[in-house]
């Protein structure tokens, strides 16, 4: 696997996150569980977004000193290609997972408990596909037809699925831990089991951390592609995807109240998809500059998000 980092820069990133994390855990749960605020929220969220770019200076301000000014301008880009498209499809991941605590009534101050579990297992996950991934192209280079092919797909599907409410009933993960497991009718705060009669039974708040991790599969199995399209080095990926999870959970509470303002980004978000599968499908054929596709995807989700605000949808103000 070809990549520009070196054990400084691998190590940086570790020590950036793991401190970013610490801080996560611990400022956000500052007072204990509580109702994030709209304004906590975006304060948070703002901050996150800072973070990573200024760990894209970063790693520009350092590779200017060892490549080429051109050669680090291309990969400043592709960190913020990629960065925009994972944040984007992040917020795809965050309607799942409005809609999962919503159909289980999960109380406010457990939802950053369940969050906390699905972002650190959402940044395993991804370094795992990331690495296998990045390892199985150096060997197969056409498994970038097979990657692109999968985007078109899927982006074409989204598209035809969007606005449409997710059938969490017929979830095949859902059903069968109702048909194995002895689920309990209501919460008991923390607890994931509670023991009754000598026999161990499931709370809400275990099904709920169920299906946030299998979301978690489903949206990796769709993001990962899409930023091989951009980059094949796994700094880069795992860099920009890990940066995009760790705004997870500041987003999560920022679009709690705002998701049908944005009922449009599906769209935009599938016509991205589109665009990185067509990407990929030709990138033997046609050399589409990074700066390029930064604009193409920028300019289609500023697009949607304008026309979700200027048309809003039916029953909203």
């Amino acid at each position: 696997m070809q990549t520009i980092a070196n054990p400084w820069l691998w190590g940086g990133f570790a020590v950036v996150v793991i401190a970013a994390l610490l801080a996560d855990l611990v400022l956000m749960r500052h007072g204990g569980p509580h109702k994030v605020t709209f304004k906590e929220a975006t304060w948070w969220s703002i901050g996150w977004i800072v973070l990573a770019l200024l760990f894209n200076a970063g790693l520009w301000w350092y590779l200017r000193g060892t490549l080429d000014t051109a050669e680090a301008n291309r990969i400043g880009l592709e960190f913020l290609t990629g960065y925009l498209v994972e944040k984007s499809l992040a917020v795809d991941n965050i309607f799942v997972f409005l809609m999962v605590m919503s159909y289980f009534a999960v109380p406010e101050e457990e939802r950053q408990k369940v969050l906390v579990i699905g972002v650190l297992g959402a940044i395993v996950l991804r370094a795992v596909m990331i690495f296998a991934g990045a390892a199985l192209l150096t060997k197969f280079h056409w498994l970038l037809y097979v990657f692109g092919a999968f985007l078109l797909f899927t982006g074409i599907k989204m598209w035809f699925s969007a606005g449409k409410e997710p059938d969490l009933e017929s979830n095949p993960a859902l059903r069968w831990m109702r048909s194995h497991l002895r689920l309990t009718d209501g919460y008991h705060g923390h607890a994931l089991s509670v023991m009754r009669e000598g026999k161990r039974w499931f709370t809400p708040l275990f099904v709920v951390l169920i299906l946030i991790a299998v979301t978690d599969v489903i949206f990796a199995v769709d993001s990962i592609p899409a930023i091989f399209a951009i980059t094949t080095d796994p700094f880069i990926v795992l860099t920009s995807n890990v940066f995009a999870v760790l705004g997870l959970r500041a987003m999560f509470f920022l679009l709690a109240g705002m998701a049908d303002r944005f009922h449009l980004l599906p769209y935009g978000l599938a016509v991205v998809l589109v665009y990185i599968g067509a990407k990929m499908l030709l990138i033997d054929v046609v050399k589409i500059p990074v700066l390029v596709s930064l604009g193409v995807v920028f300019g289609i989700l500023a697009v949607t998000v304008w026309l979700s605000l200027v048309r809003p949808a039916k029953g909203t103000d």
